[in-house]
């Protein structure tokens, strides 16, 4: 970045004293991803306001300034974090956190891109509504809006994309064009849906300072259960079964493999081992159905129809299930939710973010096993995932000091070619692109697809945005 005193200076004007950092020391946690991904921050941008926004991003695109959204920094893919040139500048949602705008008739809430998840729903409690979007992290909202956050009880509430009824955008551009898309209605079909560019695509096309989302209500009544399965084929009959008897009622089917269960009960000394005295089986799914209304008086606990599912399910032709364990939601989930940092406490994770058909899930994890033990043997499976969606983090442990920790390419090749071409799923479920995925959206999206984004790319972002340029991949003319 040419004539830097001079740029910041000029940014400073526009954003004041505390909406920039340059100092090092002040960049390091700004330049630093949740998994090991660090670049280099010419600065960080920190506006308060979308007309600040729009001020910095006409005058970065002005001067061909590249800009790295960054929202709650906790994504996995190098989206959010500089690269190594130092010329980059992190635009910063930490200061976006307003407005807060409650619309309980409409059963909506328009927030500030920068709001953490966590602070939308304890805002949300105390009126029955919640956004169920539900991490082990806590990222902002306009993160989870560029990547189109899922998470473990997608299979009853759906994506982002879901609840997202309307954006404010901001682009890159030399206005610093502002696009307010806000109108919160859940049916207009007045011609394209524009907000839709925007959501899943890493901030490359825009950068997103409001939402309005759709709300829902909080749940009243849960029951969790942990379940064995009688084998591979079993949990897709599982899956069936319980969808039969209790239909969307069926918030989470979360299916965990037995390294991955045996890494958080070693790390974490607080957990209970569901299975003891015996160690947990080779692969496990946390199951829980829940209903949006309280009790009724005469109406059958929701325990008591999960112990009434789990005994017809006992009893199917077959016999799928080999075990169940009902417990205690927080229990359950507290085991869940720790299962990504008992992996990093263990040696190097690979990380993969895999989506596919429900029954193609279980025959990629036992063919991958397979390979990944004869051409990688130090290789520990530790995978876990939102098997009721088809999507699973497939995550390796692997020593620190071995090859693979230094550079694991070989398997991320390895792994990505099995999951897309032989079985038909996508290399990144919920992650979206980044960084880390570019080679693979190169490798694996058809050539006539990456034309389309990088002229819609052309079209609305002519400067530089983001960790992913989606022009780059466009076949050459």
């Amino acid at each position: 970045m040419n004539d830097t005193a001079s740029h910041l200076d000029a940014l400073r004007a526009l954003v004041g004293a505390r909406g920039l950092l340059a100092a090092p020391d002040d960049l390091s946690s700004y330049e630093t991803g949740a998994r090991y991904d660090r670049g280099r921050a010419a600065f960080v941008v920190r506006p308060a306001t979308t007309a600040e926004a729009s001020a910095v991003m006409a005058y970065c695109v002005r001067h061909g300034i590249g800009l790295v959204p960054q929202s709650g920094n906790t994504g996995l893919v190098a989206g959010s974090t500089p690269d190594a040139s130092g010329g980059q500048g992190v635009l910063s949602l930490d200061r976006l956190a307003a407005p807060f705008e409650i619309d309980l008739a409409n059963r909506s809430v328009t927030v500030g891109a920068g709001t953490r998840l966590s602070s939308l729903n304890e805002r949300l409690a105390p009126h029955g509504l919640t956004l169920p979007i539900d991490l082990g992290a806590d990222p902002m909202i306009g993160g989870m809006v560029a990547t189109n956050t899922g998470g473990a009880r997608f299979l009853r509430y759906g994506d982002m994309r879901r609840h997202v009824l309307g954006l404010e955008i901001v682009l890159p551009d030399e206005a610093g064009t502002v696009l307010d898309l806000t109108r919160p209605l859940r049916k207009n079909n007045t011609g394209l849906d524009l907000k839709q560019l925007f959501i899943g695509t890493g901030g490359a096309y825009g950068l997103v300072t409001r939402a309005v989302l759709e709300l829902r209500r909080l749940p009243q009544q849960s029951a969790t259960a942990i379940l064995v399965p009688r084998d591979d084929a079993a949990v897709m009959e599982l899956l069936v079964a319980f969808e039969e008897r209790v239909g969307d009622h069926l918030a989470a089917f979360e299916g965990m493999s037995g390294a991955a269960v045996a890494l958080a009960l070693k790390h974490h000394d607080r957990l209970r081992n569901p299975f003891a005295p015996h160690p947990p089986p080779p692969f496990c799914i946390l199951v829980e159905i829940e209903r949006s209304w309280a009790a009724r008086q005469q109406e059958p606990s929701i325990d008591a129809l999960m112990e009434q599912v789990l005994a017809e399910v006992w009893t199917l032709p077959g016999e799928p299930l080999a075990d169940a364990v009902p417990g205690r939601g927080a229990d359950f989930w507290a085991l869940r939710h720790v299962l990504t940092e008992s992996l990093a406490a263990e040696g190097r994770v690979i990380a993969f973010d895999l989506g596919f058909a429900r029954a193609a899930v279980m025959p990629f994890r036992r063919a991958m096993a397979e390979i990944l033990a004869r051409e990688h043997p130090e290789v520990r499976v530790c995978d876990f995932g939102h098997v009721g969606d088809g999507g699973v983090h497939f995550n390796l442990v692997v020593p620190r000091d071995s090859a693979l920790a230094l550079d694991p390419s070989p398997v991320r090749d390895l792994v990505f070619g099995e999951a897309v071409e032989r079985f038909g799923g996508s290399f990144s479920a919920e992650h979206a692109i980044g960084r880390a995925n570019q080679a693979f959206y190169e490798r694996f999206i058809d050539p006539r697809q990456r034309g389309i984004a990088g002229a819609i790319q052309d079209l609305l972002a002519p400067g530089r945005l983001g960790a992913v340029d989606f022009r780059e991949s466009a076949p050459a003319s």
